[in-house]
């Protein structure tokens, strides 16, 4: 899409904010009026607006993306898109740890113990740790347990953790981020400690480098968009 808007601006609607380019509306793919719960998230949105160049990278819009992930796709169904987040509960990646090497078992147990440790006390739940890839069953409580917590997120909230648990495979990580109880970039270096390590150990890979950092910038951007909603 060429840029075809000269102005961009904040409107009220009602309890809600919308952004308009030259007057007009902007509307998600599915032609829904976009409106934000915050006008401090419709201003972020709305710079995105004014700052996208002549040949548009929706790539270069993830909070308007995830705006639009909230309507469109959270909205309809919110109780089957949060049951299938909910999900990632049962294969945490906190609870598959590496048999080997001594540093990398040192690390993960130093970066993941803690937030196992936090989710037990919030949530009145425990986890079951393996080595190796081989699943293993979470408890039944902690399952519903963490269920009930993603289920009573609002649309715009499970538009958010969405990207947080499926590009860290984490949804412990990804609720200790909505509770503020890490911030987004502890909760990054969390999850990446895997590919981290990899890169350590065997060297700046160009090709992995840019992968992580683009999943990088995703994770905080879908931490930002939380952080706007309040």
């Amino acid at each position: 899409m060429k840029r075809f808007w000269k102005e961009v601006a904040v409107a009220r609607e009602a309890d809600s904010f919308g952004v308009n380019l030259d007057g007009r509306p902007v509307r998600t793919p599915a032609r829904a009026p976009l409106l934000l719960p915050t006008e401090r998230l419709a201003e972020a949105v709305a710079a995105e607006w004014r700052d996208s160049p002549e040949d548009v990278d929706p790539r270069g819009m993830p909070l308007t993306g995830l705006a639009n992930a909230a309507i469109d796709r959270v909205a309809p169904n919110r109780e089957a898109f949060a049951a299938g987040l909910a999900r990632y509960g049962e294969s945490d990646l906190f609870a598959y740890r590496a048999e080997g090497p001594a540093g990398l078992v040192e690390r993960q147990a130093a970066a993941w113990d803690p937030l196992l440790q936090w989710a037990r006390r919030r949530f009145d739940v425990d986890f079951a740790v393996t080595t190796g890839v081989s699943f293993v069953a979470q408890p039944a409580d902690t399952v519903r347990r963490l269920g009930h917590a993603v289920a009573s997120l609002d649309v715009n909230r499970l538009a958010a953790l969405s990207p947080l648990v499926t590009i860290g495979g984490s949804l412990v990580a990804a609720l200790a981020v909505v509770e503020g109880e890490n911030t987004p970039d502890q909760a990054w270096e969390a999850v990446a400690v895997d590919e981290n390590w990899q890169l350590e150990k065997w060297g700046e890979d160009a090709e992995a480098r840019t992968a992580l950092d683009n999943r990088r910038r995703e994770f905080l951007a879908a931490a930002g968009f939380l952080s706007l909603l309040d």
